[in-house]
């Protein structure tokens, strides 16, 4: 386990002697400075876990130097030191967050105790972060991370349905990790060496939607020069993966029904079926139930992919698995970054936990990742996190907006109603660049201007968030 840093900051060498000398015993590797910017330079290169601070120096005084500390490495504990002592200094000095403030000459007890105490929690935290890793390793399923009873319910039920299902419908808000339960099943069931083939029904072109899926044969339309197989012969005997399927046009849901109740597909132009023996799982994030009512889905093909659902519970009603997922995507980001990252520090914890998350686990992966790359110490600070302050934002306005939206939007659904919320506060955050926006969502241009159309955004949204009556 490494040693903790601690900086001594001090014109004086005798008051940076006795320090030393005090923390080499107790664990620390010392470096001592003359100067405040002796020691940002050292900080730069070096972050530091603790540092002693002289209030008083020739070129910068303690209180300022606090101030660069906190800015450079936030995770740092510093101590001041003076002479020369005032509360007003204290109070200050403590408003910055210092640690503590100290008089000289120094009460050598209190300084090994200071130094013990900071010592003991980097060591727990050290120790913390080793077993969120070892237990987030040990909890992993097939790409998905969950301590919480719903996860492990969902693997629970997975591993029982996956020897004998051939139709499954996963449902979910973005980013909860849907396709990653369609490989889990795929990867659990006897089809595991076969072909997992994925088609985001949202992401190709209604005219070509279906020789994609069905294939075709040659001069059946204009640019057929030659036979196509579909993705259903080339799922043959593995898995199809339809994500969004609640995107799918009307009028190949009759045909994706035909498919799955006679197992054989048709070419576009072609006179003979074709049999084709595949797995289909299906995903969406939408309620399919209330797209029956308003003619958007078929009934009848929602009854054949409901024949079993698994259902993805929002992260944000399972805080507990956040530390564990924070974990591994830490351990991942600072793998492929080649950055010494080892976890979080306290602060920043409680900030993810506080998080709506209205993203799900995507939405912390990428958070993670972002603060990874921005990183200059061996732990994520409250800073690095909440440095992508427009993400914030838009996730915090989303949050507080739902309120208001149940007045404006009585009777609707509330899952739509909450992202009719997050599709209007991330165009205001983009001043309505639409495809900035998508980008934002997750979405390709096509789903994003259905989003648009269904929640009635197709014509003009209003730019200037709107103020809540007192």
């Amino acid at each position: 386990m490494p040693r903790p840093v601690l900086f001594v900051v001090d014109d004086e060498p005798v008051v940076s002697a006795i320090v030393k000398r005090l923390a080499d015993p107790v664990g620390f590797d010392v470096v001592v400075c003359g100067s405040a910017a002796e020691a940002i330079a050292g900080m730069s290169e070096r972050p530091a876990d603790m540092a002693f601070v002289d209030l008083r120096m020739p070129e910068t005084n303690g209180i300022d130097l606090l101030r660069q500390i906190r800015d450079t490495v936030p995770a740092c504990e510093v101590v001041l030191m003076s002479g020369f002592a005032t509360i007003e200094s204290a109070v200050e000095a403590v408003k910055l967050g210092a640690r503590d403030y100290l008089t000289k000459p120094l009460d050598l007890d209190r300084v090994t105790a200071l130094l013990k105490d900071v010592r003991d929690e980097a060591t727990r935290r050290q120790r913390l972060l080793k077993t969120e890793s070892r237990v987030a390793h040990e909890l992993e399923f097939h790409g998905m991370l969950g301590r919480s009873a719903a996860m492990q319910e969902v693997f629970s039920l997975i591993r029982r349905l996956a020897p004998h299902v051939r139709t499954v419908l996963i449902t979910g808000e973005t980013g909860t990790g849907k396709e990653l339960v369609a490989h889990a099943l795929h990867q659990q069931g006897p089809r595991r060496s076969r072909r997992f083939v994925t088609v985001n029904c949202s992401a190709v072109v209604d005219t070509l939607f279906e020789s994609e899926l069905f294939g075709h044969v040659r001069g059946a339309f204009t640019g057929a020069t030659d036979h196509k197989q579909g993705l259903f012969e080339a799922a043959h005997e593995g898995t199809l993966f339809l994500d969004e399927i609640g995107e799918l046009p009307l009028s190949l849901q009759a045909k994706l029904l035909r498919v799955l109740e006679d197992g054989a597909v048709q070419r576009v132009g072609a006179v003979e079926p074709r049999k084709v023996d595949t797995c289909v799982f299906a995903a969406t994030n939408r309620d399919l139930t209330q797209d029956v009512a308003t003619g958007r889905f078929r009934s009848d093909l929602l009854f054949r992919l409901n024949a079993v659902e698994v259902a993805l519970p929002p992260l944000r009603n399972r805080p507990e698995d956040i530390p564990y997922l924070t974990s591994a995507f830490v351990a991942d980001c600072a793998r492929r970054l080649r950055k010494p990252v080892l976890g979080v520090t306290p602060a920043a914890e409680r900030i993810l936990a506080s998080r709506p998350w209205q993203g799900n686990v995507r939405e912390l992966r990428n958070t993670i990742e972002r603060a990874c790359m921005l990183a200059e110490g061996s732990l994520l600070t409250d800073r690095d996190i909440t440095r992508d302050a427009a993400a914030s934002r838009t996730a915090d306005a989303g949050h507080a907006r739902q309120g208001l939206d149940r007045d404006t939007a009585a009777g609707a659904d509330t899952a739509d109603r909450v992202e009719r919320a997050r599709i209007v506060d991330v165009l205001r955050s983009v001043a309505g660049n639409k495809q900035a926006a998508a980008r934002i969502l997750g979405l390709s241009r096509r789903a994003f201007y259905r989003r648009l159309e269904r929640f009635g955004l197709h014509t003009a949204v209003p730019l200037v968030p709107r103020e809540s009556s007192a």
